[in-house]
């Protein structure tokens, strides 16, 4: 079955989307990538979507249309990717505006903007969408959703195999060797922290609203790490929290960069409206990000490579930062493997929509801490379909 997938990450600068062909045995399917597409959201849609994300009012007449153009834009990657218009089914996961993991007595709940009819209508094929109530609804995070579509569509190696996506977020899938007694291992994944929300913050910040994001880390590589910081950062209830776990722009969004800041103020000679603080500043943050996702594998089961996908693959000061804090690692693009940096979670929501057409789980309690397995997402049909 060929299925378009469709995701807009937690930096919401648009939709990635791909075309791709799924047969065989759902746990194990072979697959291929047939399109693939990038539609950047307009800047003033962007910068709504972050403000509503960082708790900003809106009325729900602008929510209502909020949501109808990001619908649009969806159905503008669904089309660019698969432009003859062959797939006969999609998976959105929709623009996440608040993602709240379960605590103590409180049950979680995620909130994703999306119109799932409009979108079948507009594509005039189903549409599945809505992948994490399910398992929020069984106790689960509902979060992160692609760790079992790594280990269906990538498999195992001669030892443990960790997945890294740099995204807004910086998440990770450990998959066990496919020999060896840790063969029969379960699969884990869980959110480390932020890898791109602070840093495009930051440089929003720095640049006065003229940059949105450090190209290449540039900036980055022109500041000094300041590593006592660096170490009380790492020290924080959420970066010593146990999997299963899950967070997103709530946690790292602006009055977290602005917290930060001030912390870096305080122990820089420079003064906080000089260029030496800016890159100091990015120079940190950048460093965090990285550090984050190496303190997590540091404590886990050792993987003998790390594959990076995501936008902040691109990103040459941080993948620097992490070489140097995963020694002993074999980091190395994803793309390697045959998955782009921006193509590896529209991928897995492709698949997810097919295994929810297949009726085949796509969860893992394993990670998401849910108490079952569950068949993933809602499926809206156009009208006469």
């Amino acid at each position: 079955m060929r299925v378009v997938g469709l995701m807009s990450g937690t930096s919401a600068d648009g939709v990635d989307g791909v075309l791709a062909a799924f047969s065989g045995p759902p746990q194990r399917p072979r697959w291929q990538l047939l399109g693939r597409a990038s539609v950047p959201y307009p800047d003033g849609l962007r910068q709504r979507l972050l403000a509503l994300g960082q708790g900003a009012s809106l009325t729900t007449a602008e929510l209502l249309d909020l949501s109808e153009a990001v619908t649009e834009i969806q159905a503008e990657a669904a089309r660019q990717a698969d432009p003859s218009g062959i797939a006969a089914l999609v998976g959105c996961h929709g623009q996440t505006l608040w993602h709240r993991p379960p605590t103590g007595d409180r049950r979680g709940a995620s909130l994703q903007l999306l119109q799932g009819p409009l979108l079948a209508s507009l594509l005039q094929r189903p549409v599945v969408h809505d992948f994490r109530a399910a398992d929020l609804a069984l106790g689960g995070q509902g979060a992160p959703l692609v760790p079992p579509c790594d280990a269906a569509l990538l498999g195992s190696t001669g030892g443990w195999r960790a997945l890294l996506n740099l995204g807004g977020i910086a998440n990770l899938t450990l998959l066990p060797p496919g020999r060896g007694p840790d063969r029969r291992a379960s699969v884990r994944g869980w959110d480390c922290g932020p890898a791109n929300t602070l840093l495009d913050l930051a440089v929003d910040h720095f640049s006065q609203g003229q940059l949105s994001f450090d190209d290449g880390g540039a900036w980055a590589a022109c500041g000094r790490v300041q590593t006592p910081v660096l170490e009380r950062w790492l020290q924080e209830p959420y970066l010593l929290q146990s999997p299963p776990k899950s967070t997103g722009r709530e946690l790292f969004g602006q009055a977290d960069l602005q917290r930060r800041l001030a912390n870096l103020a305080q122990a820089s000679a420079s003064a906080p409206d000089s260029a030496e603080f800016a890159a100091d500043s990015l120079a940190t943050l950048t460093a965090f990000s990285a550090a984050a996702v190496a303190q997590d594998l540091h404590r886990g089961p050792r993987p003998i490579e790390l594959l990076v996908a995501g936008g902040g693959g691109r990103n040459q000061t941080l993948m620097r930062e992490l070489r140097h804090r995963c020694r002993g690692i074999s980091v190395r693009p994803l793309q390697e493997l045959g998955i782009g940096d921006l193509e590896r979670e529209a991928l897995a929501f492709a698949l997810l929509a097919w295994w929810h057409q297949q009726g085949h789980p796509g969860s893992l309690p394993a990670v998401t801490g849910a108490r079952r397995q569950a068949v993933l997402g809602v499926c809206a049909r156009p009208a006469g379909l």
